[in-house]
């Protein structure tokens, strides 16, 4: 439990309300592994504007759940942003992409998900 994530701010949130941390985790689950597909697919296809928008919308939750990637999510949001073509952003993309899949993979058994 909680190795690739960590929930202290994400309690702190709600206020220790375990039925709401299990609902942040649920929503974790049903937006990021969207989002990651969309970030994942974007960089593949060198659309920069998409890259941009999936990888700032992951970014809050990425850093609610302390997952350590945010640099990395962020450099992966300002290739997109700043369209730096001139850029291989795919070894910083796989690291969010790794992470964001522990994540998924143990907050879904962690939850029961």
């Amino acid at each position: 439990m909680e190795q690739h994530y960590k929930l202290f701010r994400v309690r702190e949130l709600a206020d220790n309300d375990e039925d709401f941390v299990a609902t942040l985790a649920e929503t974790f689950l049903e937006e990021v592994s969207v989002d990651a597909e969309r970030l994942k697919k974007a960089v593949a296809d060198k659309d920069y504007q998409e890259a941009y928008q999936a990888a700032h919308k992951m970014k809050p939750t990425v850093d609610l759940f302390e997952l350590g990637i945010l640099e990395d999510l962020i450099e992966v949001q300002d290739w997109g942003k700043f369209t730096k073509t001139d850029i291989d952003i795919t070894d910083k993309l796989n690291v969010v992409m790794t992470a964001v899949d522990n994540a998924l993979v143990e907050i879904k058994s962690d939850f029961n998900l």
